[in-house]
């Protein structure tokens, strides 16, 4: 997928691990897919569930959700209700 990079900043918290840092963007990224071509319920699940390990808090959640959807446009939260509403195997597209 070269070249076809955003052109804006992940919002991360700089006390993560590295590790931390790469799976939250695995779980944005899951969430573009979602809106640009679609992505399978199960593996948008599991970068969410990783994502939750490291943001455990609702409202840092919220927060840091918020941030990612103002400046991309694309919803966490509308996502992740869309998969937790699938099946197993379903694929998950946003619009």
């Amino acid at each position: 997928m070269a070249g076809e990079k955003m052109e804006y900043q992940y919002p991360i918290d700089y006390s993560w691990s590295t590790d931390e840092i790469v799976d939250v963007i695995k779980f944005f990224e899951a969430v573009e897919k979602a809106y640009e071509k679609g992505i399978e319920r199960d593996e948008m699940m599991k970068t969410y569930r990783r994502f939750k390990e490291i943001v455990p808090s609702i409202a840092e959640e919220k927060t840091i959700c918020g941030e990612f959807e103002e400046i991309s446009g694309y919803s966490s939260y509308r996502t992740i209700k869309k998969a937790k509403e699938s099946v197993s195997g379903d694929r998950i597209i946003m619009k």
